[in-house]
């Protein structure tokens, strides 16, 4: 249990206090045109001073039209960055590491929301999203960079890129939603070349002590875990980020794929060659021994969302109780109040079976 509060470096960017790192979730509270709401810095900053060592923002989409959902954190224009910087600024206030996760929905953009079509990898028949033709995919790609590079000037230590969860980094990696015969569609390094040329542009383009992350998550929306292993190894030993965070579903679970099932999926990614890069580690680490079986299990870092939803203190609640239990569900809604949710999260939230009592 010391280790989760042990200092860590990474090759790039400050220092981290202790081991755990506050989710990239959505949250549904910032203005409608992506502007920082104060409900949404206030729910980040508490976590803050609730002693995460690393505060993500939710998923930032990085074009209007990669907007996923309502009241979505924006970073695709100049005007969201005094908001950004306001957060980044009291984030750090609070001895966290300040990043901002870039996020683009692809095909999951609801058209109702964004006022047109989707656009994917490739036309997607059941959301009626077309395929980004290759000069869409450059601007896209080129738009990422633009994000990371405000975040930047916002004063954000670092940023993340969103290649999980079936949206349209993770489209572009799976072999079933991308069916592209240009050079981003194909074998598995022409679907990679999306995500690697957007990590090399910001390594490019932001200064030298910027944290750069990758999310991926290896099973689900066309992912198998076998590319998800090469995928993962490949950024660990291109030189360019500094932090992997593997969104696992549930970090104690075996594979879904049976020829993957001799060991827990957590061990097919602490087993690689990680270099100078950092592994953390997503998936209902709930409680304070949860915590401390994953860094023994060889992660670097945990990521935290239910468990930070509940408790915004949740790291210092397990330093004070080795045998911390979150609070028994449902809660009411006063009680994530009191926690620094606003009322859209919460109305968000009971969409999340058993998580919110009934009024």
């Amino acid at each position: 249990m010391d280790r989760l509060f042990e200092p860590l470096s990474f090759h790039r960017g400050p220092a981290m206090k202790n081991r755990f790192v506050l989710a990239p979730m959505t949250n549904l509270q910032s203005h409608a045109d992506g502007v920082l709401s104060e409900e949404e810095l206030h729910w980040l900053t508490l976590r803050a001073a609730g002693g995460f060592g690393l505060v993500m923002t939710c998923a930032s989409h990085v074009q209007a039209i990669g907007q996923g959902f309502p009241g979505q954190l924006g970073i695709w224009s100049d005007i969201h960055v005094e908001g950004l910087t306001r957060l980044a600024a009291e984030i750090r206030r609070h001895g966290s590491i300040a990043v901002t996760q870039l996020h683009h929905a692809g095909l999951r953009s609801p058209a109702a929301l964004i006022g047109t079509a989707p656009v994917s990898a490739s036309d997607d028949e059941k959301t009626g999203a077309r395929a980004l033709s290759t000069g869409e995919v450059e601007q896209l790609t080129e738009d990422f960079i633009l994000a990371a590079v405000r975040a930047e000037h916002a004063g954000f230590d670092g940023v993340q890129v969103h290649g999980a969860h079936g949206y349209i980094v993770c489209q572009f990696l799976s072999p079933t939603v991308n069916r592209r015969d240009d050079r981003y569609g194909g074998s598995l390094e022409n679907r990679c070349r999306l995500l690697f040329d957007i990590v090399e542009g910001i390594r490019a383009r932001c200064r030298p002590d910027f944290l750069l992350s990758v999310r991926l998550s290896p099973e689900r929306f066309g992912m198998t875990l076998g590319e998800s292993t090469v995928i993962a190894q490949r950024l660990m030993q291109s030189g360019l980020i500094d932090l992997l965070d593997m969104s696992l579903w549930d970090v104690f679970k075996k594979p879904e794929e049976e020829e993957f099932k001799d060991k827990p999926l957590l061990d097919w990614f602490t087993a690689l060659d990680r270099g100078e890069v950092r592994l953390s580690v997503a998936g209902k680490i709930q409680s304070a021994r949860d915590a401390g079986r994953v860094l023994a299990a060889g992660a670097d870092l945990l990521t935290i969302g239910r468990a930070a939803i509940l408790h915004h203190d949740f790291p210092e609640q397990c330093r004070d109780d080795p045998f911390f239990e979150p609070v028994e569900l449902p809660v009411t809604a006063d009680y994530l109040r009191s926690e620094g949710l606003s009322d859209p999260f919460i109305e968000y939230m009971k969409n999340w079976e058993g998580f919110v009592t009934a009024e």
